[in-house]
């Protein structure tokens, strides 16, 4: 193989808000310029839109809690079906993807049982049949591409390294009970530090569809399911069972619903809810699950009257 030793260069002249506009140059031999600017551009480009986008989804049509598998799953199908919607996605850690980076025990290869194969197909991801199942040669590359794709979306908004810490509650306007009507936000970083500071007020996103996926593990696992609890709303949860791979995974995809009014749950969170059995490492179950629950919003969003991001009546109820 010969490599030119010819210098690649570009020379590219563009303008900027500086005062001269500078020139430019593409050259990896030494002379790589970027465009001029100043700090306080960088500070205004992110606070302008990152504020703009709080603003806008303080009300939201559907709220996903959690940006593992299930929730990115969700999002995608959901954005797809129904672009109109503002679809808005909470995700506690600094990146997203849950635990679909690695498969078991920290392995690399990702598998997904049959029919869930089509969504792997409907996004562009390869994998290597083994018949019953398929292989995806690295987590990494499902949950890298199904992420790219929800945050291409122009209905979509994503705040990660922000935590729910709580739900809106309120009376339900179609019954004697309670309704979900949101999430309380808070940067995660404020969130684990309450016991460390005085008192740091949330936020709110109002929402007539909650969808949540916040799993079974780590320090904010299965949070909303809890919070039905610790709240009175529901009376106990099912507490997650042993692994039983053949069972879970159907279990977990037909009980993906709304498991209290205006709350969605699916993902390893219901397993915690419905007390159905862990799968373990095979993930087609949380792709299924977020398309059923991505469903399952719109059937919602379909039956009910919403004002201000807010259940009022039934639909088409003067």
């Amino acid at each position: 193989m010969t490599i030119s030793a010819e210098p690649i260069q570009f020379d590219i002249s563009t303008s900027t808000p500086c005062t001269l506009p500078p020139v430019t140059k593409e050259d990896y031999n030494g002379q790589y310029h970027f465009a001029k600017i100043q700090e306080a551009e960088v500070s205004r480009a992110m606070i302008d839109r990152y504020f703009t986008d709080m603003k806008d989804r303080a009300i939201s049509d559907v709220l996903i809690v959690g940006a593992g598998s299930a929730g990115l799953s969700c999002a995608y199908t959901l954005a797809k079906a129904c672009p109109d919607l503002k679809i808005t996605i909470l995700e506690a850690n600094v990146a997203p993807g849950g635990g679909a980076w690695l498969g078991g025990q920290l392995m690399t290869a990702m598998v997904v049982r049959k029919p869930a194969d089509r969504f792997l197909s409907e996004i562009g991801v390869p994998f290597e049949d083994q018949g019953n199942f398929v292989v995806v040669k690295h987590a990494a590359l499902f949950t890298s591409t199904v992420l790219s794709k929800v945050l291409a979306l122009p209905n979509v908004r994503l705040f990660n390294a922000t935590a729910c810490e709580d739900l809106i509650v309120r009376n339900d306007t179609l019954s004697e009970g309670k309704r979900v009507g949101g999430c309380v936000t808070n940067w995660t970083l404020v969130t684990l530090n309450h016991d460390t500071q005085c008192c740091m007020d949330p936020n709110t996103i109002t929402a007539p569809v909650v969808c949540s996926f916040t799993g079974h593990d780590g320090p904010m696992g299965a949070f909303c399911v809890k919070r039905l609890v610790s709240t009175g709303l529901v009376e106990k949860l099912g507490n997650m069972r042993g692994l039983d791979m053949m069972s879970a995974e159907d279990q977990i995809v037909n009980g993906t619903r709304e498991v209290f009014p205006g709350l969605i749950v699916g993902g390893m969170e219901l397993s915690e809810m419905d007390g159905a059995a862990r799968m373990g490492p095979t993930f087609g179950a949380m792709m299924a699950s977020g398309i059923k629950a991505a469903h399952e919003a719109i059937r919602v969003l379909q039956s009910v009257k919403v004002v201000d991001g807010q259940v009022v009546g039934k639909a088409n109820q003067k």
